[in-house]
């Protein structure tokens, strides 16, 4: 059976696998504090609908509560373990089924079995204060194995803890002219592709916004990332397929096991 990727822009996918649809770090917001939504259009009421939504992190752009709020009663969401205590608009979402996860933890939904694994990311709510709630990457298992990889840098165990996964959603990118520590530029993931060799993958975290009146400071980081990592991962691993997705976009995949 196929499994389908929809990329809404930014982390934003729905995964269907096994007629279950699993959401990643909504984010339907046209603006969000100093960024803009500068291409792509907000995504649809149908973006929201899913069964399970994934939070990789604290960062207001991967954990943001108006967004969670239009996800429709019963809806499960798994976050970091210590999410509910550092954010309080978490507890106010009483309408979601909320678990929090931290690495190895392995939570089922249906004919899905979800895992949390570690990122290399500063997943504090705030950029000062305690750590509240380690970043998370997911791998979703069901027809296949698709692994969401949050908001990270490489990391020594990265393949050993993923494990074999058919398709990989990899950030690229950012929101900003600049990327610090605990980030994958497309050399980076491209060289996440070598370690964990999956047979296809989709770029994100790109590409969507921008802090407002930056226009001009080095665009490229806004543009470019999803074409540099297609070019570096056909040098680097091409025997991996990658898809770049426009926003809205979807691609099957068919997944032989």
């Amino acid at each position: 059976m196929p499994v389908e990727i929809t990329w809404w822009g930014h982390a934003t996918c729905t995964v269907v696998d096994s007629n279950i649809r699993v959401l990643t770090d909504p984010l339907f917001a046209r603006r969000l504090a100093h960024l803009r939504r500068r291409r792509g259009a907000l995504p649809a009421p149908d973006a929201r609908r899913a069964d399970l939504a994934l939070v990789s992190h604290l960062h207001a752009d991967h954990l943001h509560g108006p967004s969670l709020a239009r996800l429709a009663p019963g809806t499960r969401l798994l976050v970091p373990r210590g999410a509910l205590r550092a954010v309080p608009a978490l507890r106010r979402l009483t309408h979601l089924r909320p678990t929090e996860m931290a690495p190895g933890d392995v939570t089922r939904v249906a004919d899905l079995t979800v895992r949390a694994v570690s990122a290399r990311h500063d997943g504090r709510r705030l950029p000062v204060g305690p750590h509240r709630a380690p970043a998370l990457g997911y791998v979703v298992e069901g027809e296949a194995r698709t692994y969401f990889a949050g908001d990270t840098g490489l990391f020594d165990t990265m393949a050993r803890e993923v494990g074999p996964v058919d398709v990989a959603l990899l950030p690229v990118g950012g929101w900003g002219p600049y990327l610090g520590h605990g980030h994958l530029d497309p050399a980076l993931a491209a060289e996440a592709l070598v370690r964990l060799a999956p047979r296809s993958a989709v770029p994100v975290h790109f590409g969507t916004y921008w802090p407002i009146g930056m226009d001009a400071v080095r665009p490229h980081e806004f543009h470019a990332p999803g074409a540099e990592f297609v070019r570096l991962a056909a040098r680097r691993a091409p025997e991996v397929a990658v898809h770049l997705l426009g926003h809205g976009e979807s691609v099957r995949l068919e997944v032989a096991r």
